[in-house]
């Protein structure tokens, strides 16, 4: 004898477990619209201020104030003069940033004393492996009062995977002014530091260079991504419900013969 057959789970059983998943599919796509658009507005106003003739170097009292927001990525200039023996060596590879850039190498990082008393770390230039021994690039340790032109940027932010650094054999893994300047000795430090961008110095490195605000933007992708998942759950969830109720309507009679 024949055991009674498996009842088959009703659609409306699982309509409020679509719908949700639905609303967060489509919440999804609507956030990378949203992301888009803020990508955007940062891309245009990054390539706005790189684009602009650079402006006199804020005084080291107003550096407190300054509003990272509003003031990175402006191009600077100023004299300064390089203390070349507080040269800090922070490990990096091709940057977004830098198209000039490639392979493993080393940003040099030295600290520049204003005319104030200030300092202001300044990112020199890209040196590739091998060669971040300053008596390899020797003649590019300029001395003496310095013109530098450059753009202002923030330290890097730091997550549980960024290694620790190395103080003691001079390695950094992180563009962190102040904890560099602490390291070495040099203070009052600006909050943020200058990517040199001029001059170039004999022999070419460090290799200094223009920053290319060229931020990737791939969020209207992930957008018809997300959009094009709900627009699938609909239609099989349709077809489905559709194809359930066929099957569990009642069958007509028939007339017999």
């Amino acid at each position: 004898m024949n055991g009674p057959k498996p009842r088959r789970r009703s659609w409306l059983s699982l309509l409020p477990l679509a719908v949700l998943a639905f609303a967060v599919l489509v919440a999804l796509g609507t956030w990378q619209l949203q992301r888009k658009a803020w990508k955007e507005a940062l891309i245009a106003t990054l390539s706005e201020r790189v684009a602009e003739p650079p402006s006199a170097l804020a005084v080291a009292q107003t550096w407190p104030r300054l509003d990272r927001a509003s003031e990175e990525y402006r191009q600077v200039k100023f004299t300064a003069e390089f203390d070349h023996r507080k040269e800090s060596l922070v490990y990096g590879v091709a940057s977004a940033f830098r198209p000039d850039v490639s392979g493993p190498g080393y940003w040099v990082f030295t600290p520049a004393l204003l005319a104030d008393g200030g300092f202001v770390m300044v990112n020199r230039g890209f040196v590739p492996e091998g060669r971040q021994d300053p008596a390899s690039h020797a003649e590019g340790q300029i001395a003496g009062p310095v013109e530098i032109v450059g753009t202002m940027r923030w330290p890097d932010p730091r997550s549980w995977v960024s290694p620790a650094d190395d103080p003691r054999h001079n390695l950094w893994f992180a563009r962190d002014p102040a904890a560099m300047a602490d390291a070495k000795g040099v203070g009052p430090v600006a909050p943020f530091y200058v990517e040199q961008e001029a001059p170039v110095p004999p022999g070419g490195l460090p290799q200094p260079g223009k920053i290319i605000v060229k931020l990737r933007n791939e969020h209207l992708q992930y957008a018809i991504t997300w959009y094009g998942l709900a627009a699938v759950l609909l239609i099989v969830f349709v077809a489905w419900a559709f194809s359930s109720g066929r099957k569990g309507a009642s069958p007509r009679g028939r007339v017999a013969t």
